[in-house]
This record gives C-alpha cells, sequence and structure tokens, in this order.
C-alpha cells in the first residue's frame, strides 16, 4: 500500500485561492485529521496486525510438545511480511505483538510458579522483539533482504541470551529444528546457524511470496488495460529463486555428516521421582533422596541378576539429594551403601552448604563405591529469581513468594570436565543447557551429562523442550548426552541426535544402554561463538545500510525526482 499522508492543496491550487483573492480553506482540526487517518488506516493496520500476531503462536506450534518443525519458518515469513515496508516505530510494536504471542505459550510452564511469574517473564522476553520488529522493517528496504532479516534474529538472541542476569536463551528458533533437515548444521556453526538458516528460510519464504504476488500483478496487467509488462517466465524468476534457495538450505543439511562411532562405553541413568508435584515437591527431601537411593539398588539387583548390562557409570539427577552430604552423615551413608551396590562410580547431584554456611552450592558429586566423595562440578549459571535472588531486600517485601529463596545459589567457578569411571564427563545443571558457552566448555568430554529438577515444571511443555535442547547440544559437539531428571524427561541421546531411550514423567525409571564415548571435535567446537558474533555484526551493518540509505537518497533529490521513500513500497 502507498505510504499514507493526509490530501493536500497542488501549489496551482494555492496560487489560483491567492490570485483570485479567495480565502484559503479552513485547515481541519487535530482531532479530524487524526479520525481521517485511523479510518484511511485502519483496515491496513489490520492487515498488518493479525499476521504478526500470528506468527507467534505458529513458532509456539514449531517447539514441543506439538513439533510441528515447519512451521517455524513459516511464521519468521509471517512476521517479515507483516513488517516489510513499515517504520521502524511500527515495526517495533508489531515485533512486541509478536513476542508477546509467542512467548506466552512457549513459556506456559512458568504458570506452575504463579500466573505473574509466567505472564511477566512471557512480557519481558517479548521487549527483545521490539529491536528485531523495527530492524526487520528497516533492512527490508535493503536488496537481499532474507540474509539481513535471518541476521537480525541471531543479533536478538544473542542480546537474549546475556542481558541481564546472564540472559535467558530459552526457546531460541534453533531449539525448534533439533530433529530436521537443519539439525546437522549445528555441528558446523552450533544452535546459531541453526536458528540463522531457519530464520534465512523463513526470509525466502517471504520472498517467494512477494515476488508471485508481483508476478500476478504483472499478469493482470498483461491482460488487462494497464499497459505492457514483463514476459510471463520473467515474472517468475525471482518466486523460483527463492524457493531454489530453500532447498539448497535443507537438502545442504542432508549432506553433513553425523557421527555415530566411539568407543563404546557402557552407561546407566537413573530418574528416581519425587513425592509431590509442583512447588511443593521439596518438602520431603529425604523421600526423594530415598527414591534415587532404592532405584539404584533395583539396579544393582537387576545386573546380579543378569536382566541388564553391568554399567560402567551411573548419572543422578539434579537434586537428588538437598541433603547435605558432607554434613548429614544419614544423606552419606545412604548415598556411599547405594554407590557400593551398585559398583560403579555414580554422579551424585546433592544441594551443599559453602564454607561459610551462608550459600547453597548445585554440585554434581563423583562419588566412587571405594573412595567415596571426589571431584565435583558446582553449576555455574544459577537461575535468577530462582536460585538467587537480586534485588533481595526490596523484593521480599514486597513478594512473599520469594521467602522460598532463604539463601542465594553460589556460583561455580570452573567447568563440569570430571573423570567418571573410564571416561571423562562433561557435565552441565538443568537450564545451563540452554546456552552455548556452557555446553561447549565442556564439550572436550568423552560424553556429555544434563542432570536436571523439573519437578516444578512437571506435566508442561518445559521439560520436553529441555530434551529438544539436549538433542541439537549432541549433534552440536557430538557427543552422547546423558540426560538424568528427577522426575523426568530423562533420556539417553546418541551423538546424531536420536534418543536412545526416554522415560516418563513422574515414574522411577532406569535406563541402561552402551553408547558411543568420543573424543573428536566439530567444526562448532573449533569455531567457538565466530559465527553468532559474525552473523550479529552482519545484522549491524545492514541495519546502518538501511539508515544510511534514506539519507543518501534524500541529499541526492531522489525523493523530488519521484524515487519516492521507503515507506512507499509498502504492499509491493
Amino acid at each position: 500500500m502507498a505510504q499514507e499522508t493526509l490530501p493536500e492543496r497542488s501549489p496551482a491550487e494555492g496560487a489560483g485561492a491567492r490570485a483570485g483573492g479567495g480565502a484559503a480553506p479552513e485547515r481541519p482540526g487535530r482531532a479530524a485529521r487524526l479520525g481521517a487517518r485511523l479510518r484511511r488506516g485502519g483496515r491496513a493496520g489490520w492487515a498488518r496486525t493479525l499476521p504478526a500476531a500470528a506468527a507467534g503462536p505458529a513458532m509456539w506450534l514449531a517447539f514441543p510438545p506439538f513439533d510441528l518443525t515447519p512451521l517455524a519458518p513459516a511464521g519468521v515469513a509471517l512476521l517479515t511480511l507483516a513488517l516489510r515496508g513499515l517504520t521502524a516505530r511500527t515495526g517495533a510494536w508489531l515485533g512486541f505483538v509478536c513476542g508477546a504471542a509467542f512467548f506466552i505459550p512457549v513459556l506456559e510452564g512458568i504458570g506452575n510458579i504463579g500466573p505473574d511469574a509466567w505472564i511477566g517473564l512471557a512480557l519481558v522476553q517479548a521487549l527483545y522483539f521490539l529491536p528485531l520488529g523495527a530492524g526487520i522493517a528497516l533492512v527490508t528496504r535493503l536488496p537481499g533482504w532474507p540474509v539481513w532479516t535471518a541476521a537480525l534474529w541471531i543479533a536478538e538472541e544473542l542480546i537474549r541470551g546475556r542481558v541481564p542476569f546472564g540472559g535467558f536463551p530459552w526457546a531460541r528458533l534453533a531449539f525448534s529444528q533439533t530433529a530436521t533437515p537443519l539439525t546437522p548444521y549445528a555441528s558446523w556453526g552450533g544452535a546459531p546457524l541453526v536458528t540463522f538458516l531457519t530464520a534465512l528460510v523463513g526470509g525466502l519464504l517471504a520472498y517467494g511470496a512477494v515476488a508471485a504476488h508481483r508476478a500476478y500483478r504483472a499478469h493482470r496487467a498483461r491482460t488487462g488495460d494497464d499497459g505492457p509488462s514483463p514476459g510471463p517466465w520473467r515474472t517468475l524468476l525471482p518466486a523460483a529463486a527463492a524457493l531454489a534457495g530453500i532447498a539448497a538450505v535443507v537438502g545442504g543439511g542432508a549432506l553433513i555428516p553425523t557421527p555415530v562411532s566411539g568407543r563404546p562405553v557402557t552407561v546407566a541413568v537413573i530418574q528416581g521421582d519425587v513425592p509431590r508435584i509442583g512447588l511443593d515437591w521439596q518438602g520431603q527431601r529425604k523421600a526423594v533422596l530415598n527414591n534415587h537411593v532404592r532405584v539404584t539398588r533395583e539396579l544393582a539387583a537387576r545386573v546380579r541378576a543378569g536382566e541388564v548390562a553391568r554399567p560402567e557409570l551411573v548419572v543422578w539427577p539434579e537434586n537428588a539429594s538437598d541433603l547435605d552430604p558432607y554434613s548429614d552423615p544419614e544423606a552419606y551413608n545412604a548415598i556411599d551403601a547405594a554407590v557400593k551396590d551398585v559398583g560403579v562410580p555414580v554422579l551424585v547431584g546433592a544441594l551443599t552448604d559453602t564454607p561459610d554456611g551462608e550459600q547453597v552450592e548445585n554440585r554434581g558429586i563423583v562419588w566412587d563405591p571405594k573412595s567415596g566423595p571426589g571431584d565435583y562440578y558446582v553449576k555455574r549459571h544459577p537461575v535468577p529469581f530462582g536460585e538467587y535472588l537480586p534485588f533481595r531486600d526490596v523484593l521480599t517485601k514486597l513478594i512473599t513468594r520469594f521467602e522460598r529463596i532463604p539463601r542465594d545459589f553460589a556460583k561455580g567457578t570452573r567447568s563440569g570436565v570430571m573423570r567418571l569411571g573410564p571416561v571423562t564427563v562433561g557435565d552441565v545443571i538443568c537450564f545451563e543447557v540452554a546456552y552455548d558457552k556452557e555446553v561447549r566448555d565442556v564439550s572436550a568430554g568423552n560424553l556429555l551429562v544434563v542432570q536436571t529438577n523439573n519437578a516444578t515444571y512437571g506435566r508442561t511443555s518445559l521439560p520436553p523442550q529441555q530434551i529438544a535442547m539436549s538433542r541439537l547440544r549432541a549433534v552440536e559437539h557430538g557427543r552422547t548426552i546423558l540426560v538424568a531428571a528427577t522426575s523426568g524427561i530423562s533420556a539417553i541421546v546418541a551423538p546424531d541426535g536420536r534418543v536412545v531411550d526416554r522415560s516418563r514423567e513422574f515414574v522411577p525409571d532406569i535406563q541402561v544402554a552402551t553408547v558411543p564415548a568420543r573424543t573428536s571435535t566439530t567444526p562448532a567446537d573449533r569455531l567457538g561463538a565466530a559465527p553468532e558474533w559474525v552473523l550479529a555484526a552482519l545484522a549491524l551493518g545492514a541495519l546502518c545500510a538501511a539508515a544510511w540509505a534514506p539519507a543518501r537518497r534524500t541529499s541526492t533529490g531522489g525523493n523530488r525526482a519521484g524515487g519516492g521513500t521507503a515507506g512507499s513500497n509498502e504492499g509491493n
């Protein structure tokens, strides 16, 4: 649609009025001008707002548990079409609308904490779509805009995953593509490259739709009375090029090999379950420990009976013991007896006190059947407002729920690469799996481990979303991943992203499998964070070019010569 302006008198009309001595027509009042603008623009506004709002649910349905993965690029395409040709201000607002419509359903599991926490977090995350929407509106003025719009998604995720309080990188586009033809790209450029290509496919879909619409208009012009137009095949070339680009991106993933070999090692994952669902599961800390001790002893009995292979290592989940085994003799003895019974090292998730007693450490402890507790990893990225409380003095007075966090969790200072039986493991705890750096730092381990406690978010979309992240990390680093959860979902994921075994929620479970332990590194390991920063820099460069182009056109008189403004391209 053309840029909307209020009707003005032509210079000739103004001159005629002055020459004739007649009085100029009275200028409409501000309210009348605003009403006229709304009447003319209301329909166009809804034509942009509805696709932007629909883009959010479309992307949400691409994530677990729905796994309608093609809807992620489709949602990107809807948002891009809604924003194309708008001003940055309008683009920012529609970006926020899309963000809210996306994050509210995708983070519904936070509602188990409280509706205020859920909606508040979702709206805060939607704020990151303000600059994304503004940026897309600007860069769609440039040639090759599908590439620049895809780069903007990387910039948005880079900032959202770091600011503030270390960021919240949940629900990145890449995490919707963990079992698709785009998944193998993770081994080349990690999650950022998968996000970029997902958004690029969406941008190419939008470009193809625009090109098809132009071809249709050209056909109408050719068959009507609107004058000459290009030949039929020439008008379809841009749309065909967009489809070819999509095919190249999707088909290219199939050419990337994913690893499946490695030194075989037999592993076991224990899910002991919790006595209660929701926030109150912690009310029976001893019962949670006893559950994991009992299930480990059951594993030992089944090994002796020849029902399952003898594992070479065992993994317990995060918070399997909320009783500090270093200071609680009963907890120590229970864990030690279970480890001795199974006869192999166990990675035990436990909460322990810091030496000064003022903070808590979320640890993964290597527990040997002969020597007891040894090496350990302390979670480096505790959850803000969940495991530690910023602005404690103020917030505890305003929100009584924060009294559930009487002490802050300490932050670990080193990576979780540790020896566990015959191999080294790289340990991350809970939502650290969403952070590129935390997982990359432990990718030197022969196996990767995710110790997690999802009891608070049980039977929501968050546990399956976390499994999806683990599947992408397995491909990204070429490693088997062992996911141990107190209440589920626990899983064993092969280096090519296949799920070897997977538990149900809120049931005890024992998983035993022989998996490859690997030492080779992927290109993503070697490149590190470079792809993300390069693509984000590309987005910044595109924004600068888009901002400079209108200024250049104005300075050269392009608009006066009939070049129009960027806004005049709306709907083309």
